[in-house]
């Protein structure tokens, strides 16, 4: 179920409704908004991205302070179970065995319920992108995520805290609850940007290679933001996302390089490394030896 009012823009197009906004603060409103016209036509471009959450989201009697639970009554019966699992997800729980740890329902009926989420577009079943079909059957394999991001953000901050919005604290749960953990939950538009920006690369065909699939990847514990392959699987572009406050350095590309071992040992494995707050001369330095492409937050946006 997409929210009726359109369908989304990418994420360089959802930006241009805030020109004013600096680029991190672009990143953020991404997060919280998504990339449905409709959203961010609620949000003033000229005030600040915490002011615009306050009234046009935590305000009790805004438009998207009651949206998501109108869509859902539209389309679901048991809502309030469903509204018990996607409240799961969004705080991080996205296999199917952690799921039912925090909810508790029985796994047969869950799985039900998270079909009829998938059905509806509400979620999506992300897999490793160097999966093959028969992998992807296994029930166990896949990892739940919500599928936008104005739906994640309301089951992260509103859902949670709805008996003291209903209050009217919107400037307290804004202040206690939302603004110490935005930039941490907009980690995850952030790779989202990063996959579009190389996917615009891609088709300009500005990289060493032309690659037909793109997505996360993860293997016994190994976890990698950016994983995308050429039709054949003889090249492999390996992206690491970091959205802190300190700059990408030496311990963070040691701990990526030697992740991902392509099962062709003639493969060729490319690097690029997003950072929000840049890179310390080590990591430059290694890069330039390396051939690794770095991607700053101004030069992506």
């Amino acid at each position: 179920m997409r929210p009726p009012h359109s369908t989304p823009w990418s994420f360089y197009e959802a930006v241009q409704f805030f020109p004013s906004y600096s680029n991190l603060d672009k990143v953020l409103v991404y997060s919280v908004l998504g990339g449905i016209p409709y959203y961010l036509k609620q949000f003033d471009p000229d005030i600040p991205i915490g002011e615009n959450i306050k009234a046009n989201i935590l305000g009790r009697g805004s438009i998207l302070y009651s949206e998501v639970e109108f869509l859902m009554r539209q389309e679901l019966r048991e809502t309030s179970v469903y509204n018990t699992i996607i409240g799961a997800v969004a705080l991080g729980n996205t296999r199917l065995n952690d799921i039912f740890q925090k909810t508790q329902i029985e796994k047969t009926k869950l799985t039900v319920y998270l079909k009829n989420l998938t059905d509806l577009g509400i979620m999506r079943r992300e897999f490793p992108v160097a999966d093959g079909i028969k992998r992807q059957a296994n029930v166990q394999r896949g990892l739940y995520q919500i599928s936008d991001h104005f739906f994640r953000f309301w089951y992260a901050f509103v859902f949670p805290n709805m008996s003291e919005l209903e209050t009217g604290d919107a400037q307290g749960i804004y202040r206690h609850v939302v603004q110490p953990s935005l930039e941490r939950y907009a980690s995850h538009a952030y790779e989202d940007a990063c996959r579009e920006y190389l996917r615009r690369l891609n088709r300009q065909d500005k990289l060493p290679f032309h690659f037909t699939r793109i997505g996360r990847w993860w293997e016994k514990g190994t976890e990698i933001d950016i994983l995308a392959a050429d039709q054949e699987g003889k090249h492999y572009l390996v992206g690491e996302c970091k959205f802190k406050t300190s700059p990408f350095d030496l311990a963070d590309l040691n701990a990526l390089l030697g992740k991902f071992r392509p099962d062709k040992r003639a493969a060729r494995v490319y690097y690029c490394l997003f950072s929000r707050s840049g890179f310390t001369n080590e990591v430059r330095k290694a890069a330039k030896d390396q051939g690794i492409e770095l991607v700053e937050l101004d030069r992506m946006v």
